[in-house]
């Protein structure tokens, strides 16, 4: 059975299906697209599949014309019908792995896409986990559901890990970045690694499911730690009447055993703000404390608060209060140069400025109105930008540091700036009203 999905790979008439149709799917259509394969997308979202077959790309980041390309080659199709999952050779499930109410692991949209394909499994199919979740979900919590139908995992299908590394707004193209896979046993990681080889520039064998699970989370709890280091010695060196970015800028003129890391309003993005606390549940099975991951969970979920005081502070040595302020937040989105506004802190900027009294608007040159999402539904489009708009405002928050932004200009007309990413320094003029947060 596997000779058959090989031959298919090799020949590229491997169709290929990827359930879920956002950040993470949407990048993977194009991949297997380009590698000459067909490629069949499920989402439940109809909005979705309607603009895709549409031709219409909604991931600004990705460019505006390949899913027209891809519709025009004949080799693309979005559907929200799951029940055509057995038209693929290989699946791929790209589905949202978010938080419960109590930071607990919501494996929800994960288990529904592998019932729906253990309703069509047949044999020969290869299917492929991408989200990002705890060690053991690709063997504990699909294997069990594939194999309740009769079939044999490694004989009569292949089972497989393979963590997404998209970076949105990077120079780097899907297919460029290193792609991991880990098998549930040898022959699935065997059948995963010729398909992904088929696509992707690099390849490499983690050799395991729960290594490659493990190794995507180590990946973002790094980047997430260092952030929360950093941003606790700012509300630090702030205390203390130092410049955090001058320090950082110093630190990293050593040549080894530093990288620099920045601190902001807090964090955002699907997998940094999350991924920690996947792994921080799962250890409790073992008894085994997290401490030091869990700390710093805690230190970037309160940056967003941090923030709000140094606005209230700022506002009331003016002889201000946030209570009827007109704040405007410059930059929805979690980070520069992308329309992603996942887990953004910038969400929470506004809705603790707002429970204080606060009339808030946000401005983002990528972004023009909010979306309802699973924790906040704000209803807010953006103001019309001008120099004179800014002076209208008793306060402008820097959320994100969009290359858009004219950072003089927001210096010359802003008549109050709470700067949270360091994007205004260095700006000519007086500085007095613009304070580091």
């Amino acid at each position: 059975m596997a000779e058959l999905i090989q031959s298919k790979i090799a020949d590229r008439t491997a169709v290929i299906g990827i359930i879920g149709l956002g950040y993470v799917g949407l990048p993977l259509c194009r991949v297997f697209h380009q590698a000459g394969y067909p490629v069949l997308g499920f989402d439940v979202d109809e909005d979705k599949v309607v603009r895709l077959n549409a031709g219409e790309n909604y991931l600004l980041h990705l460019g505006l014309h390949f899913v027209r390309e891809m519709r025009e080659a004949g080799r693309f199709e979005a559907t929200s019908d799951l029940s055509r999952l057995g038209e693929a050779d290989a699946i791929l499930v790209c589905v949202p792995t978010p938080l419960g109410d109590h930071l607990e692991p919501d494996l929800q949209f994960v288990e529904s896409s592998t019932d729906a394909v253990a309703r069509t499994l047949r044999k020969g199919q290869l299917i492929v986990l991408e989200s990002t979740t705890y060690p053991g979900t690709t063997r504990n919590v699909m294997l069990p559901r594939l194999v309740a139908g009769g079939l044999v995992c490694g004989k009569d299908f292949y089972l497989a890990y393979s963590p997404e590394r998209e970076d949105p707004g990077s120079d780097l193209s899907t297919r460029e970045i290193p792609k991991l896979v880990g098998g549930v046993d040898q022959i699935g990681g065997e059948v995963t690694l010729s398909l992904y080889r088929s696509a992707f520039h690099q390849v490499v064998d983690a050799k395991q499911a729960e290594v490659a699970e493990s190794a995507k989370l180590l990946e973002n709890i790094y980047r997430a730690v260092n952030i929360a280091l950093v941003n606790e010695l700012k509300v630090l060196l702030d205390a203390m009447g130092i410049d955090v970015w001058a320090v950082i800028d110093a630190a990293a003129t050593k040549p080894f055993g530093f990288h620099a890391f920045y601190p902001g309003p807090g964090l955002g993005g699907h997998c940094i703000p999350i991924d920690p606390y996947y792994l921080a549940w799962k250890a409790r099975e073992t008894g085994t404390p997290t401490r030091f991951i869990e700390l710093a969970g805690e230190i970037n979920r309160s940056m967003p608060q941090y923030v709000v005081r140094k606005t209230a502070l700022a506002l009331n040595e003016r002889g201000q209060s946030v209570h009827g302020a007109r704040i405007l937040i410059l930059g929805l989105a979690y980070k520069p140069d992308v329309d992603d506004v996942r887990e953004s802190p910038s969400l929470e900027l506004i809705v603790q400025l707002q429970s204080l009294g606060a009339e808030v608007d946000f401005h983002d040159p990528h972004i023009e109105r909010t979306q309802k999402m699973r924790h906040y539904d704000l209803g807010m489009e953006r103001i019309a930008w001008s120099p004179e708009a800014l002076e209208t405002y008793s306060c402008i928050v820097v959320a994100t540091n969009h290359s858009a932004y004219d950072w003089q200009e927001i210096a010359d007309h802003a008549p109050l700036v709470i700067d949270s990413r360091g994007a205004l320094r260095g700006v000519s003029g007086p500085t007095d009203h613009i304070f580091p947060a």
